[in-house]
């Protein structure tokens, strides 16, 4: 037998304002569109804004519906939006705030898991990493150079 040791790394910013201005400006519009969130459920808002290497913008916000498994997370609203609308674009960088509606969120919020596997294909397809940037509603604000420190065993094609 041996032991496998996965070690990570993440810049952590202590408010929004220590970013860089333009992960600043995605994260400001990423808090933005968490307004759009349609939450009646979970009353847990999530917004993710995505820098694209043609410049563009991408926003998404969650979409639940009564049916679970039918909504959608914010992530992948924004990374599928990007897919469909700029299928050449490289994502270069994600900026993702979360809030409930009952009370306050104060530690960054990472993707879930299958906005990590959705993430994680897109990485791939451009082989290009993608700087993660997680917060909540205030507070700190985390920073993945790659969605394989949120995900290190990654499934991808290369297994089918």
């Amino acid at each position: 037998m041996k032991d496998i040791i996965i070690s990570t790394q993440f810049s952590v910013f202590e408010s929004v304002q220590e970013l860089p201005n333009d992960i600043q400006n995605i994260m400001i519009q990423a808090v933005e569109v968490r307004k759009n969130a349609y939450a009646p459920y979970s009353k847990f808002r999530v917004g993710a804004a995505l820098l694209l290497d043609n410049g563009k913008i991408i926003l998404g916000s969650n979409q639940e519906n009564a049916a679970y498994p039918s909504g959608l997370c914010a992530e992948r609203v924004a990374v599928f939006q990007a897919g469909t609308l700029y299928p050449e674009a490289k994502i270069l960088k994600m900026a993702i705030t979360a809030a409930s509606d009952t009370n306050q969120t104060s530690s960054p919020i990472p993707p879930c898991g299958a906005c990590r596997q959705a993430i994680a294909e897109y990485e791939i397809k451009q082989d290009t990493p993608i700087e993660i940037y997680f917060m909540g509603e205030i507070g700190a604000v985390y920073k993945s150079d790659s969605l394989q420190n949120l995900l290190p065993f990654m499934f991808d094609k290369n297994y089918l």
